[in-house]
């Protein structure tokens, strides 16, 4: 049994509230056991400037974390000028896993851009957003559909991602903070509804693994994004 009393195949609760924001085209809030993300999709009237005049549309992504998502107080990025490595780093993967599964020619030339921003993190937050991303851009997209902005959805196919690691030796699912934090192995996993990989990010945290245990991880993520696809599935109809 696991610190939360799983087993380690088992992902924690997962709950969504959509259209959470009343001003945004969609969004969902998703908490995943103790990790909350809000997610917002934003739809603009614009492209990139290597997209005008192409009539391929853009969708993207910002990341952050509130200072108290964590248990001690984290500084704002805007007081340091800057963002962060690893928060560039996380708002790139969700936007690519993001237009992996858009056509940018049925979504015109226009912009999503999804704000992803971390209220409570206890692990996991990238992949958090990665599938409450999702929800928010499927709902937005639903959105331009019903008011004739958009012929017909630009979305081919779902997008979900969870963690995975091997913990004391044991291969798991969804990995809370305490387990991530000392886990031998932990990799990310985003793939498709169809059950095509968009990303793997795997790092030997302590000792390297081999071919059965990346075969383990990799069975392990399939079913977790398995799962959290099926609860993506019942927020809409495609």
């Amino acid at each position: 049994m696991r610190i939360d009393q799983r087993q380690p195949a088992q992902l924690r609760p997962v709950k969504v509230t959509t259209e959470y924001l009343l001003t945004a085209e969609g969004s969902a809030l998703i908490e995943v056991g103790n990790t909350r993300v809000l997610c917002a999709a934003s739809v603009e009237e614009s492209v990139p400037p290597f997209l005008r005049g192409s009539g391929k549309g853009w969708v993207t992504a910002e990341y952050s974390m509130l200072p108290r998502a964590t248990s001690t107080r984290t500084a704002r990025e805007v007081s340091k000028g800057r963002a962060s490595g690893r928060t560039m780093e996380i708002q790139r993967l969700i936007g690519r896993s993001l237009r992996s599964v858009i056509d940018m020619d049925a979504l015109g030339e226009r912009s999503v851009i999804l704000d992803c921003d971390v209220l409570q993190a206890d692990g996991g937050t990238r992949t958090a957003a990665i599938t409450g991303a999702y929800i928010a851009l499927s709902t937005a997209v639903r959105r331009l559909v019903k008011f004739g902005t958009l012929k017909k959805s630009p979305i081919r196919d779902f997008v979900a991602a969870t963690s995975v690691g091997i913990v004391r030796g044991t291969p798991m699912l969804d990995l809370c903070y305490e387990e991530d934090s000392s886990a031998e192995v932990d990799m990310n996993v985003v793939m498709t509804g169809s059950g095509k990989f968009v990303e793997v990010q795997a790092t030997a945290e302590k000792t390297a693994f081999d071919d059965a245990q990346l075969a383990a991880l990799l069975a392990l993520a399939r079913q977790g994004v398995g799962d959290l696809v099926a609860i993506q599935r019942q927020f809409e109809t495609h």
